[in-house]
């Protein structure tokens, strides 16, 4: 039982570091941030478990195109629900950060425009689905819609909101990195260690609930 769970626990060991150390651990002390800067551990942490879950809903999808396996296309389908799902996590805990730093929740700044369109075509991409009836058909639109999908999170997510001014911390106007300017050792150690892979293991347990019921219900059809 142990091994086969034990990058659940795992997940909720690191979480648990991660909230620790978000609410209770020390950061630097830098202008304009502040305490904001703990949003790192959530925000920025949601964010790459985002990427890492429409990558693999987009690896899943051209398997699916090669081999026409349905369950590639089961997996495409629910990773792309589970980077859906941290994606609106990381806008809203965006969004929070930003009005005690810029003052609203939302200010039409280009990292915000981009991060929502992006979410709005892959919330297209879950519509598209339930649009086509047919089984086959709809695995093969929405694989390649898929593709189309993860294509243009490059230009909304992480090209243009860089190459115009933004007050987001990254953009033309505002750069950042995690250098030891923006992050000490502290925060790298939990950030790396302790909040990616806590948020990334989570989504992953999420996915494989939804995975389990998603057999469920084809086995009951093919008995059905």
């Amino acid at each position: 039982m142990l091994r086969q769970n034990w990058w659940k626990i795992l997940s909720l060991v690191l979480l648990l570091y991660t909230f620790l150390a978000g609410f209770l651990g020390a950061v630097p002390a830098l202008p304009i941030l502040h305490e904001t800067i703990r949003n790192l551990y959530f925000h920025v942490a949601m964010w790459f478990s985002m990427m890492i879950f429409f990558i693999v809903s987009v690896v899943s999808a051209v398997r699916y195109l090669r081999t026409m396996n349905p369950i590639f296309d089961l997996y495409s389908v629910e990773f792309a629900k589970s980077g859906i799902i941290f994606g609106l996590l990381g806008l809203s805990t965006g969004s929070i950060w930003a009005r005690f730093t810029w003052g609203a929740f939302w200010s039409n700044d280009p990292k915000q425009l981009g991060a929502a369109i992006a979410l709005l075509i892959y919330f297209a991409y879950l519509i598209l689905r339930n649009a086509v009836t047919d089984t086959d058909k709809r695995a093969r639109i929405s694989a390649v819609y898929n593709i189309f999908a993860f294509a243009m999170l490059f230009p909304t997510i992480w090209i243009i909101p860089r190459l115009v001014d933004s007050l987001h911390p990254g953009g033309l106007g505002n750069p950042a990195s995690f250098s030891e300017k923006d992050i000490d050792s502290r925060m790298r150690v939990v950030f790396w260690f302790g909040a990616v892979p806590g948020w990334a293991l989570l989504g992953v347990w999420i996915t494989s609930l939804r995975l389990r019921l998603d057999f469920l219900e084809q086995k009951n059809r093919s008995h059905g």
